[in-house]
């Protein structure tokens, strides 16, 4: 490109034929010619530049060409790459999914299926020891009619008793089980329910019988037993405004056979009591509490003391364990709640000189109360027609207690099995819906990320 002040300058002259050399000698000399050559000189220069420029700007694009060609291919071979590994990875993690879904599905399939197994086991080996129990009860000699007279009618005369509070949740329980029996356990609402506190337990004498029964209070000693909470709740259910439901529950029962609920009751449910944590004597077969008798400063017992009333009490043997899921029985709970460590005294002038050493109360056998640590039940003795039955003298042979111990824990494990298989099924589908969800997140989110996936590696 030339500049717009430079021109180029041509003269016309005649031609004329001269000899080389002079013409060379004569251009060299003349001013004019080498102007002009010097002119054409750059001009030339200037266009090799541009040929040159442009040369090398044409070498450079098509370098840059081929570059970009190879990152395209380069590119697009690992777009291919990608999307190859992308369905490598839903194929993996789809497979890796079911593979952990079997494993765990085959465990907890073999761990049921166990189960089932020992179940099966339990109940063949419960089947047997009660043909056992069938054998002793059919070769064993009637009893007298004196044997047990008194412990029958004793027993009969606490439900009589109970009966005839016509409007109470502990009389519609007892009628249930005397005419149902052991049907009763069966039925929705009372299968939970153990019994009434008055016909749990058993004391030996009538005297201290009639003292326990007055100091437990009639509200207590007609209180329902359930051995869970959920016993509690399908005795009474509610409106949606708070008030009770008198057509369900124990309020409906008691209605349909003539008993209608009248009034409060009171529920004692074994699954919440906070149990005796302690050890049991030894080799005793009503597995009393091994609790420390009171001592005097020289080491002694106070003078009277007869014992713990917790441990006065006659549980029968299918109560003694295994009536709760953590194997408990009715002393360790029941009893231990609503007596504690309960003195009692031979004499109430005895109770009153071990005062100090009562630590939850005491009674003496001449009719003295001591509920609680300065609290005194003063007054005449109240005459009380619900108190606990007298229990029986004889006891069956030790074999006869052997047997029927192994069916109720055998029972109890049953029980345990049972709920166990539950709890397994639950979490099987539980872990099956985890998958399907899980799955189909996964499906979403790829469905999701593949527009963005495409913008940023087209």
């Amino acid at each position: 490109m030339f500049q717009s002040n430079q021109q180029l300058t041509v003269h016309t002259m005649p031609l004329s034929i001269q000899d080389p050399s002079t013409m060379m000698h004569a251009g060299q000399n003349d001013p004019s010619l080498n102007a002009r050559d010097g002119t054409e000189n750059g001009a030339a220069c200037k266009v090799e530049a541009v040929v040159y420029s442009s040369k090398k700007l044409q070498d450079d694009l098509k370098m840059l060409g081929l570059k970009i060609k190879q990152h395209e291919d380069n590119l697009k071979y690992l777009k291919s790459q990608k999307n190859s590994l992308e369905e490598s990875i839903v194929d993996m993690q789809e497979c890796n999914l079911v593979k952990i879904l079997s494993i765990c599905s085959n465990a907890i399939v073999d761990l049921v299926k166990y189960l089932k197994s020992q179940k099966n086991s339990l109940e063949e080996s419960i089947v047997d020891m009660q043909v056992t129990l069938g054998k002793y009860h059919s070769s064993s000699v009637p009893k007298t009619e004196s044997e047990d007279l008194s412990s029958v009618q004793s027993e009969g005369e606490t439900v009589e008793c109970i009966l005839r509070r016509e409007k109470s949740a502990a009389a519609i329980i007892c009628q249930l089980k005397t005419r149902h029996g052991t049907q009763a356990s069966h039925l929705p609402l009372t299968m939970d329910v153990l019994g009434v506190v008055a016909t749990l337990g058993k004391v030996d004498d009538e005297n201290l019988s009639r003292l326990l029964s007055e100091y437990l209070g009639m509200e207590t000693m007609l209180a329902v037993v359930c051995k869970t909470y959920d016993g509690v709740k399908s005795l009474e259910t509610y409106e949606t405004e708070g008030s009770v439901n008198r057509t369900s529950g124990l309020h409906g029962l008691g209605a349909s056979i003539g008993r209608p609920l009248d009034g409060r009751f009171l529920v004692i449910c074994l699954e919440t009591l906070r149990p005796y944590y302690g050890a049991f004597i030894a080799d005793d077969p009503q597995r009393r509490l091994e609790l420390l008798k009171p001592r005097l400063p020289n080491g002694e017992s106070p003078p009277g003391f007869l014992g713990y009333a917790v441990n006065m009490i006659h549980v029968d043997h299918m109560n003694l364990f295994c009536v709760t899921t953590n194997g408990d029985g009715l002393r360790e709970t029941l009893f231990y709640h609503l007596f504690s460590r309960l003195q009692v005294y031979r004499t109430r002038g005895e109770m009153l000189q071990a005062l100090p050493l009562l630590s939850d109360g005491a009674v003496s056998l001449d009719g003295g109360i001591i509920r609680s640590s300065g609290v005194f039940s003063l007054g005449r003795r109240e005459e009380v027609d619900i108190k606990f039955p007298k229990s029986s003298g004889s006891t069956p042979p030790e074999k006869y207690f052997e047997t029927e111990d192994g069916i109720k824990e055998m029972k109890w494990k049953k029980e345990r099995l049972i709920d166990d298989m539950k709890r397994e099924q639950a979490l099987l589908d539980q872990t099956k819906f985890n998958f399907e969800v899980k799955k189909q997140e996964f499906v979403k989110f790829l469905a999701q990320s593949s527009p963005y996936t495409t913008q940023v590696m087209p």
